[in-house]
C-alpha cells in the first residue's frame, strides 16, 4: 500500500507580475495547482474558487476516484462560471487546475488547462497531463514540432480551462505509482521558463530534499526570466506493509507491559480527585457535539492560550505531576509514545494519525504528536465511524495507518467504521 511520504510547495510571484494568481492545494492525499486567468483580481479569484472546492475532499461514492475527483472540477468549473455572470468585475475570469489524489496503489487525476504534472521515476522525468493550449493541439496535429511550440507567439493561449463555459470536460485517468515516485504539479510560469523538460527532473532528482527542489525549481524560473507566477507542488509516496487490524491493543510497549495497560492505569490517574488530566482533544464543540477530537500539539516553542508561559510556572507543574502520578507511569507513558499510535481529529478538522497516548499532562505537555494528516474531514464522516475516531483506540503504527486509508477510500463511510 502507498502513502504520502513529504509533500511541499513553493510559489512566487515572478519578475513580471504584481500579484500572484496561482493557488494550490496540498493535503495529502489531495494535491492541486490552479493558475488563475482574467487579470488581478479576477484571476487570483477563480483560482482560490476552484481550490476551494477541494476542501471538503474526495466524495465518496462508488465511482472510480479518478471520475469522482474529476466531478471536483467540474464543480469548481460551475462556481467560477457562476460568479462571472453575476459580478461585472470578475466576467471572463478563468483558472487552469490540475489536480491528484493518491490511493493505496494508483494515483488519480483530473486535469483541464496548461498547468502540468509530472512523475520522477528511477530518475527519469514523465509527464503524465496533456496541455489544453493552442501550440499543444498544433503540436499534435503535426504542423508544428516541439522546439517550435516552445517558441511560437501563441504559446500561453489555452483551449480548455475552469468557468469560461458553463459546461466543461476535465481530462481524467488513473498512473500505476510506485514506491519512491516524486510527483510534481507546476503552473506554466515554471515551465515556459525552464527548458527542455529533463532540465526540471534534473533539479528534482539533484536535490536533498523535496523543499530545497521546489525552491530550486522557482530560483531557475526567476533565472530564466520569471516572465509569470510561479508554483510548484512536490509530493513523494512511499509503500508501507499492510497489516492486520487486530494487534492492536496487544502492541508490547516494553517490560511486559502493554498499550492497554498504560492507558487504564492512566485513566484510573486522571480519574482520581484532584486530577486535571484530560483526553486529548475532548473539547465540547459549539455545536453541542462534544465526541470529535478537536485539538493537535502546538508547533514547539508556543503555548496554547490561557497557560502560564513562564519557565518556573512549568517546572512547578511538572514537579505537582511528579508528585501526583508518579515515576511508574510516567516511564510507561514514555515507553509506550514511542510504540503506540492513536486515530483522532486535528484542529482543522481532519481525519490524524498520532504517535503516543491520547493525554494532555498538567505539566503542559503532551504525550502525543501528528504523524499524518489526511485530506478527510471527520465531520464528513457517518457517526459510527466519527465515534470510532473520537475513541482514540491504541494501535499500532500499520494499524493506525490502515484504518486512516479506509477512511481516505471512503470504505468506513456508513458501515459502522472499525470495531
Amino acid at each position: 500500500m502507498l502513502r504520502v511520504a513529504e509533500a511541499v510547495h513553493v510559489s512566487d510571484t515572478g519578475r513580471h507580475r504584481k500579484l500572484n494568481e496561482d493557488r494550490w492545494f496540498v493535503r495529502a492525499p489531495l494535491f492541486a495547482v490552479a493558475d488563475g486567468m482574467g487579470g488581478a483580481p479576477a484571476g487570483e479569484v477563480a483560482s482560490q474558487i476552484a481550490v476551494d472546492v477541494l476542501e471538503q475532499g474526495l466524495p465518496d461514492g462508488p465511482a472510480p476516484a479518478e471520475e469522482r475527483l474529476a466531478a471536483l472540477v467540474v464543480e469548481a468549473n460551475t462556481r467560477i462560471h457562476d460568479r462571472s455572470r453575476v459580478d461585472a468585475d470578475r466576467a471572463g475570469m478563468g483558472t487552469t487546475m490540475t489536480t491528484a489524489w493518491l490511493g493505496e496503489e494508483e494515483l488519480s487525476i483530473a486535469h483541464v488547462g496548461d498547468s502540468r504534472l509530472y512523475c520522477l521515476r528511477d530518475g527519469r522525468l514523465e509527464r503524465l497531463t496533456r496541455d489544453h493550449s493552442l501550440v499543444e493541439d498544433l503540436m499534435r496535429e503535426g504542423r508544428i514540432t516541439p522546439e517550435e511550440a516552445e517558441e511560437h507567439p501563441q504559446r500561453s493561449i489555452v483551449t480548455r480551462a475552469l468557468g469560461a463555459e458553463a459546461h466543461v470536460l476535465a481530462d481524467h485517468f488513473t498512473w500505476r505509482a510506485k514506491d519512491a515516485d516524486v510527483y510534481l504539479i507546476c503552473s506554466d510560469g515554471l515551465t515556459d521558463m525552464v527548458k527542455p523538460e529533463r532540465a526540471v527532473g534534473e533539479i528534482v532528482a539533484g536535490a536533498d530534499s523535496l523543499l530545497e527542489a521546489g525552491r530550486a525549481l522557482v530560483e531557475a524560473a526567476n533565472a530564466a526570466g520569471g516572465r509569470d507566477n510561479i508554483t510548484v507542488v512536490l509530493f513523494r509516496v512511499e509503500e508501507i506493509a499492510m497489516s492486520s487490524p487486530s494487534v492492536a491493543e496487544e502492541t508490547m510497549v516494553g517490560g511486559g507491559l502493554t498499550a492497554a495497560d498504560v492507558r487504564a492505569a492512566l485513566a484510573e490517574r486522571a480519574a482520581a480527585p484532584g486530577s486535571h488530566g484530560q483526553s486529548a482533544g475532548r473539547s465540547a464543540d459549539p455545536r453541542g457535539d462534544d465526541t470529535v477530537s478537536r485539538r493537535v500539539p502546538l508547533p514547539a516553542g508556543t503555548s496554547p492560550p490561557g497557560k502560564d508561559r513562564s519557565r518556573a510556572g512549568s517546572v512547578v507543574r511538572t514537579l505537582a505531576f511528579f508528585a501526583v502520578f508518579g515515576l511508574p507511569v510516567l516511564l510507561a507513558a514514555f515507553i509506550a509514545i514511542q510504540s503506540v499510535y492513536f486515530v483522532g481529529t486535528n484542529d482543522e478538522g481532519f481525519v490524524t494519525l498520532y504517535r503516543g497516548l491520547p493525554y494532555d499532562l498538567p505539566a503542559g505537555a503532551d504525550l502525543y504528536t501528528p504523524n499524518f494528516v489526511s485530506g478527510v474531514a471527520t465531520k464528513q464522516l457517518a457517526a459510527s465511524t466519527q465515534k470510532t475516531i473520537a475513541a482514540h483506540k491504541l494501535r499500532s503504527r500499520e494499524d493506525g495507518e490502515d484504518l486512516v486509508r479506509q477512511i481516505e477510500l471512503g470504505r468506513l463511510r456508513g458501515e459502522g467504521g472499525r470495531p
